[in-house]
């Protein structure tokens, strides 16, 4: 059967485990054809293929509920429930999702964007099915980072507690997209060494089988055998929640595989099967990935590993830039550190951790404790540098108001991955920061036009005496060397372009100013042109003097249009009951799906040129 051709899961129950096998060799070479052209999440997907069949076979989808924690691992699946022949548009603006999407299959009965959500979702489908009294199965398959999250600890609490039946599939591959951090990663460590243990089980009880009086020997030492469990494996975590454990198995085993989740489905409450998997299995290149490098890729060629699209010679990533000027800072104070839940490669903080190994902290996928850990270092004399993806900044939410600007306390926050990001999609991209810290008192937000602007901030913010977030995209730009950077004033903002008699004025941030100064000046156009580089507090003066020439104002954003800082500036034309208008380009009340960022862009009505065509058409008018 070629791979595209599969249109249901169910032929799986027909097959044999050799020819599974070979199914599972000739997934992974379409996963590589596949993702070598699209990019994707490859890594992670390469070691869950023999444990996607295994589930596939044991399960009945979609009758029975798998729920992928993140859902980047999910490729496998996709394949088996039929959507091989769409992967050539996989992550493309009208082609499939790299995670799983409701609205693509029923197979997919759940969506995340984060890790870490998987198990307390699977037991609101359990409990669901109960009180339904309907009996179909709940599998969750969750990774060895995304289980010590908090939670994950507190849905397995519930989950012990309710003792519904739910099947958790522990897929241990020893990295989440760098290796996992964490005194929990050392009890999962003991529960590895236990396989040991199952081999010496498995080797007795086969010679046992042998003797005329083994059955009575076995059932003889059957207490013996549970004690020596409890203490060789069930001693870790999962007991300590009165969940029931299989394992630690081969997860690239599918006889082995298939058996455990048998019983497991056999079994009347909840247990977890602990799969041994290598993240990357079959690729040399994933394989021997320690750093994540491999984890999400853009197109690669298969035979070199080289990626397509390397960063240019004379650009760096915003990522960089940002933890480059950190660095530089770090040099020159003591008393400043770096934290990342995570994200340490994603952010470009790997040499920072390396020259300072002392003063960086990765505190795993734990977004909120990142940020009261900043809080405590912060009371504690310490100045924290946190740097968190803007989509998964909503998660410490509750640490940002109720610590870090409750108490006013010296943090500064990179928010990385802000605005579109382009193929993750919906759950990934960073368009709702602004609205939901600009409420929060005492809280500074700001976002460079170009690189010697954002090492500025960074030497502004680091500096400065409470909460000061510094925004910055995806992708990368091109940098130079700068040791004199622009004059930073709280709140103030810049007139890149100033003309006495402006038929407009546009307002702008972040890379989206040079971006539209280049097409002023090449369309010789009357517009004024302001880089808004204090989103708060805004530069009210400035507004307001604007305002007061009676022109056409118009403030572009690629970010989410409600609670913004279009509404910012509305508020204070308001306040000081001036009349002029504003009109807003930006993103509606509405998730924006996958596709490359200039793509998004053209359907979301924000594509440059086309605001630049727009104020043309309102001024002619």
């Amino acid at each position: 059967m070629k791979i595209t051709d599969i249109k249901n899961p169910l032929f799986l129950k027909d097959l044999s485990i050799k020819e599974m096998e070979t199914l599972a060799e000739e997934i992974r070479l379409f996963l590589l054809e596949k993702i070598s052209k699209t990019g994707g999440h490859l890594s992670s997907n390469l070691g869950v293929v023999e444990l996607t069949l295994a589930i596939h076979y044991v399960f009945n989808a979609p009758k029975d509920k798998l729920l992928f924690d993140v859902g980047h691992q999910s490729y496998i699946h996709k394949i088996l429930t039929g959507r091989a022949k769409d992967m050539d548009k996989m992550r493309h603006f009208d082609g499939i999702s790299g995670f799983q999407k409701r609205i693509e299959s029923e197979y997919d009965c759940f969506e995340a964007g984060h890790s870490s959500t998987a198990l307390a979702s699977a037991l609101g489908f359990a409990t669901a099915r109960d009180l339904r009294k309907s009996d179909e199965e709940v599998v969750a398959i969750v990774g060895d980072s995304s289980l010590v999250s908090g939670l994950s600890l507190e849905a397995l609490n519930q989950i012990g507690e309710q003792k519904r039946k739910l099947v958790i599939i522990f897929n241990d591959n020893e990295m989440s997209i760098s290796k996992p951090v964490g005194a929990l990663d050392a009890s999962f460590s003991h529960l590895r060494s236990s396989s040991q243990y199952n081999d010496l089980k498995g080797s007795i009880k086969s010679m046992l089988k042998k003797n005329p009086n083994g059955d009575a020997i076995i059932e003889t030492i059957h207490n013996i055998k549970e004690s020596l469990k409890n203490t060789i494996i069930d001693s870790g975590i999962f007991k300590e929640f009165a969940i029931d454990y299989i394992g630690p198995i081969d997860g690239h085993d599918l006889k082995s595989l298939i058996r455990a989740m048998e019983t497991a489905k056999a079994k009347s409450g909840p247990v977890v099967i602990h799969c041994l998997t290598k993240k990357g299995k079959g690729y040399k290149y994933t394989e021997n990935d320690a750093t994540g490098k491999w984890h999400g890729v853009g197109p690669f060629d298969i035979e070199t590993g080289e990626f397509k699209s390397s960063t240019p010679a004379g650009y760096l990533s915003y990522s960089k830039i940002i933890a480059n000027a950190v660095e530089k800072e770090m040099a020159n104070n003591d008393m400043i550190v770096a934290i990342t839940p995570a994200m340490k490669s994603g952010s470009g903080m790997n040499e920072l951790f390396a020259n300072y190994p002392e003063r960086c902290f990765d505190v795993g996928i734990a977004e909120d404790m990142a940020l009261s850990y900043a809080a405590g270092l912060a009371l504690g004399g310490i100045h924290p540098f946190v740097c968190v993806y803007s989509s998964f900044l909503q998660r410490a939410y509750d640490q940002l108001n109720q610590e870090i600007c409750r108490m006013n306390l010296p943090c500064l926050i990179g928010v990385d991955r802000a605005g579109l990001v382009g193929e993750d999609g919906e759950t990934h991209h960073g368009v709702f920061d602004i609205s939901f810290l600009r409420p929060l008192p005492n809280m500074v937000i700001a976002e460079g036009k170009d690189a010697s602007e954002m090492e500025a901030l960074v030497h502004f913010g680091i500096n400065y005496p409470g909460p000061f977030a510094i925004r910055y995209p995806r992708g990368s730009i091109p940098y130079q060397k700068n040791d004199i950077f622009p004059e930073i004033v709280l709140g103030k903002w810049e007139m890149v372009i100033n003309n006495d008699n402006e038929d407009a004025t546009l307002f702008a941030y972040g890379q989206s100013v040079e971006c539209f100064r280049e097409l002023i000046a090449n369309n010789n156009l009357l517009i004024n042109l302001v880089n808004c580089r204090f989103i708060k507090p805004i530069d009210k003066e400035l507004l307001l003097n604007i305002a007061n020439r009676n022109k056409p104002m118009y403030l572009y954003t690629d970010d989410i249009i409600k609670g913004g800082l279009g509404d910012e500036m509305l508020e204070a034309l308001a306040d000081n009951n001036c009349n002029a208008k504003l009109k807003v380009f930006g993103i509606d009340d509405v998730f924006v799906k996958h596709g490359s960022i200039s793509r998004l862009k053209e359907s979301l009505g924000l594509d440059y040129m086309h605001v630049i065509n727009m104020i043309r058409g309102d001024l002619d008018a």
